[in-house]
């Protein structure tokens, strides 16, 4: 270095936190135990895609919709002259297995949520935020394809915030109690849960409906991880720390 030339510290990477380690640890196993719900239960419908409403439903009975799919069974009337394979017998398992997984990451993940007061602090909508017009302004943003503000490194968006809050205190309890709804060991030991729901087919009928909000839930929350920068979001949820846009060179 010569005389009088001035010294420049080098460029340090600051960084952000944002994930807990139990936030991390849950969601991914949240992740790994529903994408093996989704496969193993698109198996189990295609044994039997025909729903019913009320306690009974079989064959012969007068179906509330059907899925137009060829079925795993060649005793269920489907239309088509073609048996799908049946993996019945390890979806099942698997996605018994699956679900309790799920149930008790949910578990510790509230448990953990309400003790440390993450609910309050970063799920809950804040008080200005909670009108029609904020959301608003956020899915515009989301529309002209605006950049995520400084803020989003630390914490969730309106929308975020409001979409977690549903699956996490709506989407999710109604899909496990609809899912114990349809376990005879556990409608004998807890009748009500079956009767509050219609029976044990409406059960089933409620559960593929949720099924399928929560897998709309993923591919919209795919997709904004996407726009707002898949790179940054990943390595948020894996080391738990993302660059804020100022900390970036």
């Amino acid at each position: 270095m010569l005389p009088g030339m001035p010294v420049v510290a080098p460029r340090l990477e600051r960084k952000t936190p944002r994930h807990t380690a139990l936030v991390r640890v849950t969601h991914w196993l949240t992740v790994i135990s529903f994408l093996a719900l989704l496969l193993t239960g698109a198996e189990i419908v295609v044994s039997h895609p025909r729903f019913y409403w009320g306690e009974t439903g079989n064959d012969l009975t007068r179906p509330l919709f059907i899925i137009p799919i060829p079925a795993s069974r060649d005793m269920v009337p489907t239309g088509y002259h073609y048996v799908m394979p049946d993996e019945n017998g390890w979806s099942r398992y698997l996605h018994f297995q699956a679900a309790w997984v799920l149930v008790l990451t949910a578990l510790v993940y509230g448990l953990a949520g309400f003790l440390t007061g993450h609910f309050r602090k970063d799920l809950i909508p804040e008080r200005r935020d909670r009108s029609f017009r904020a959301h608003w302004q956020r899915i515009a943003q989301y529309l002209h394809r605006a950049p995520p503000d400084a803020a989003e490194a630390h914490s969730y968006n309106v929308l975020q915030r409001t979409a977690y809050v549903i699956v996490i205190f709506v989407l999710f309890p109604l899909i496990i109690w609809t899912g114990l709804a349809m376990s005879p060991s556990f409608t004998s030991a807890f009748p009500s849960s079956v009767i509050l729901l219609g029976g044990r087919q409406s059960a089933r009928t409620l559960h593929f409906f949720l099924s399928g909000l929560l897998l709309l839930f993923l591919i919209v929350h795919v997709t904004m991880i996407a726009l707002s920068g898949f790179r940054s979001r990943m390595r948020a949820m894996i080391t738990g720390r993302a660059e804020s846009p100022e900390e970036r060179p």
